[in-house]
This record gives C-alpha cells, structure tokens and sequence, in this order.
C-alpha cells in the first residue's frame, strides 16, 4: 500500500475486530469530537481513496479514515446481510469507541454513505456527508417510494456481480486487457471519462485487496420465481446492499437532526437513476434478457429517491445542502477532493452545536451546482 506524505496507517484493535486507519500524521490526536472528521469508503475501495480530501482539510481538523471489513487492511470477517450494513455500522461504532471519540463528523461514498447512516440512525453523528450515496432504500429492487418490485427483492444482492470481474478480481488482475477487469471497471464506471491522475496504480491496488472469501465480497445468491430469476442470499457486501435488508430512510424520524451535505456529479454511472449496475435498468436497455416491462421492474430512481428523503428531511427541521460536480462521475472524492474538503470544512464551521433539534418550519434546501472545470 502506498501512501501519499503526510498520511499514515496503523491498526486499532476493538472489540469487534482489528480495523486498520489512515490518519494524518500532523494531526492532534486529542482534537475535540467537534474538530475529527471520519471517512467512510464505497464498495471495491479502501481507505486510501480519500487520501487527497484529508490532507485537503484545514490543519486544526483531525481526518481519519478506516477499511471497513474485508475491505483494505482490515480485518476480513463475514457479514450478515440480513442486518444490512449494521455490521459495518457497528464496527465504525466500535472503532470510534477504541480511539475514544463518543461521535465526529462523518463522511462516507456510496456504500459508505448507507453505512454512516445507519451509524446515525443508531449511534448519532455530529454531521453527515454523503458522497454518491446509494439510495436510502438499498441498491436496486424498489419503486420512487422504496416498496419493493417483489417480495424477495429479486434481480438484487450477490447475483448482480459479472463472475468474470469477481475472478479477476480474486486472481489479481491489474491489467486493462479485458472490460471486466478491475482496471477496466475503474475508468468505466469510478469516474469521469476527462479524469486524469498519476494515482490510478494504487486506486486500482486498492480495489484488489478486497475479500472475496466466503461472506465478503460479493455475497451468496438463491433462486427466485420472479424475473431475472434471483435474490439476494444473506451473506456478504452486495446482499447487505439490498433493499430486502437495508433501509435508512427513517432518518427523517430522528429526534436529533444531524446537518448532511450531499455532494454528487452529474456523470455518475453507478448510482443513477439510469444506473448501469441496476438490473432493471439494463433490461429496459435490452441489456439484460426477458425484461417483464416497465410496470413490473422500472429502473431505481436512485438519485431521486434521496433527494426525495432529504427533502422530508429538510421539512422536518434539518439542514441539507446539496452540491452537485457537472460532468464528475461516482467517485467526487477522486477527481474533486479539494473542493469537497472545503465543503466538508463548511458544515463544520456552520454547526455549532452538533446537531439540529427536530422541529418543523420547512426550511428551503441548499442547492449548488459546480460546473466541470475541464
């Protein structure tokens, strides 16, 4: 693993498991919870993509960043998808606890985004950002207001992943030679087609040390009777991304609503409302065969669907604001880490006292669109 200067690593042993970290190593280790922010990455990442945004972060900010399960080097314990992300949400709870801060702010990307809000939902949270978040309603399966197209969530979970990609993954591969590879996935789906670095060896490291052992990366998958033909299983990272399992849009119903900055970009493949990774939409592409048709399996309006829970969110009392990157594709933390740092430096700077009592004036909801500046 490589790291950028000013960034170091060590593991931090908790009662659940060993979680290894990313701190920056001028950082003061007894900063106030007020002053600590915690990143939170996606799936097929690690902790080292949010390198940038930390040392972007003013320098009385404490940045820390961990590998949730499997994932980097922390430990590769299974996961129980029928708790949803509550296993990595309880293991962020458990390595908070172990350096001895009751909460902070915290920032997660995709998965990592429906983890800090389980993390809110059942521990609280100083401040919430979400980084292309996946929608509050899990990945895939629902409808605008998250009922689910079949009672088993089908075409969700485990089945979803390209067993090609899976291999490749397991055996290593860090070539471009095929559209599967992790490579190849990389520069289709993370980000924008304009992005350019010099980091894409170690991006591309990272993905590869995620666990594919049994219970990790993807999951198990079962038969189903309704199209395309399976469910999620109950072990591992995609199932514990269904909505059969997860579901976080009770947020809205917290007594104490903590601020979130929601950052997105326009170029998103992933998490879309015409996502390439969501079954159902590429039926309707004809991508996927024996698509039953719009009433039955309409693609997951996934973006709108957590505007639409933010938007209650809003209504009941707290402060949302949304910052939008045109033509920046899923990873924002990638190709704008510097500007997402500042926007993260904000919600500290505007939050004083932690966290918003609910109330229920209807407040409007902050809205910024930053253009590409390619």
């Amino acid at each position: 693993m490589t790291l950028f200067p000013g960034i170091g690593t060590r593991a931090v042993k908790t009662e659940r498991l060993t979680v290894s970290i990313l701190e920056r190593t001028a950082d003061n280790a007894a900063a106030p919870d007020s002053r600590t922010v915690v990143f939170v990455h996606g799936n097929l990442s690690s902790s080292v993509f949010w390198q940038e945004a930390m040392l972007a972060l003013p320098h009385d900010v404490r940045a820390i960043a961990l590998d949730l399960r499997g994932f980097g080097s922390s430990e590769a314990l299974p996961v129980d998808a029928t708790r949803g992300l509550a296993d990595f949400s309880d293991d962020l709870r458990a390595t908070l606890s172990a350096l001895e801060l009751r909460s902070a702010h915290l920032v997660g990307a995709a998965m990592g985004g429906g983890v800090i809000l389980q993390h809110a939902l059942d521990y609280g949270a100083l401040s919430l950002t979400l980084v292309s978040p996946i929608s509050p309603f899990g990945f895939g399966g629902t409808r605008r207001d998250g009922e689910l197209l079949t009672d088993d969530a089908a075409g969700t979970g485990g089945g979803t992943a390209n067993p090609d990609f899976v291999a490749r993954l397991k055996a290593g591969d860090a070539t471009d030679e095929h559209e599967a590879s992790p490579r190849t996935v990389f520069r289709g789906a993370y980000v924008s087609p304009s992005y350019s670095t010099a980091h894409e060896d170690e991006w591309v490291a990272a993905m590869l040390r995620t666990s594919t052992a049994a219970g990790n990366y993807p999951g198990d998958s079962v038969e189903s009777a309704h199209w395309p033909g399976f469910a999620p299983g109950t072990t591992g990272v995609l199932n514990a991304m269904s909505p059969l399992f997860h579901n976080v849009s009770g947020i809205i119903d917290l007594p104490i609503l903590p601020p979130v900055l929601w950052v997105h970009g326009t170029a998103d493949a992933i998490v879309s409302d015409a996502s390439y990774f969501d079954v159902s939409y590429l039926g309707q592409q004809g991508l996927f065969p024996g698509w039953p048709g719009e009433r039955d399996a309409p693609a997951q309006l996934m973006v709108t669907q957590t505007r639409d829970v933010l938007s209650d969110y809003a209504a009941y009392g707290g402060s949302v604001t949304e910052v939008t990157f045109d033509g920046v594709g899923h990873d924002v933390h990638l190709e704008r880490p510097a500007e997402l740092a500042t926007a993260i430096a904000d919600v500290i700077r505007r939050e004083p006292t932690a966290s918003t009592p609910r109330q229920h004036p209807n407040p409007p909801t902050e809205a910024f669109i930053i253009p590409s500046s390619d």
